[in-house]
């Protein structure tokens, strides 16, 4: 069981960067044997993982100072949330994540629902009540986790040509 006193959600720094690219690389090979679709295309890569964190939307999960998971966090960036094939449920502010990773040592320890919290708790302390989010139709890892914290699926997205289910969730803003 995780103890909330020694875990930490904080921006990442550059000096993290190895170590979250090998977080990420276990996540791209989890999806592969998964039989996946997701992340089997370059995507993500450590330039991608570079520019989120110099600007500023790569965000780690620290437990007792070891890294555990990543992912990347943004306010109102994501183009390809304008043309969903349905419809959001809100058209105000919104929170998006992408690219969540827990490390392979720590699978099944409960970071992934830890880190979902810490979303719900970045948002809610940015004022903003909606969080939208996107993943593979075959993540079934991923579609569990946003079923338990009651996602709500509104339609697809396409990224690089192919269709992603698009979840929204509106928590009670602060």
């Amino acid at each position: 069981m995780i103890q909330k006193q020694t875990l930490q959600f904080k921006k990442a720094t550059i000096n993290e960067l190895d170590i979250i690219w090998l977080i990420i690389q276990g996540a791209i090979e989890r999806r592969k044997k998964d039989g996946s679709n997701q992340w089997q295309d370059g995507y993500p890569n450590l330039s991608v993982l570079e520019k989120d964190i110099t600007n500023g939307n790569g965000f780690v999960l620290v437990d007792a100072d070891e890294i555990v998971g990543y992912c990347a966090i943004l306010i109102n960036d994501e183009p390809e949330y304008e043309r969903i094939v349905g419809e959001w449920i809100t058209n105000s502010d919104f929170v998006v994540y992408h690219r969540v990773a827990i490390a392979e040592e720590h699978l099944g320890k409960g970071y992934a629902k830890t880190m979902m919290r810490f979303i719900e708790e970045f948002a809610i302390q940015n004022g903003i009540s909606s969080i939208k989010v996107d993943t593979n139709f075959d993540n079934l890892a991923m579609l569990k986790l946003l079923t338990d914290f009651g996602y709500v699926y509104c339609g697809e997205v396409y990224f690089r040509g192919s269709a992603r289910k698009a979840f929204e969730k509106v928590v009670n803003k602060a």
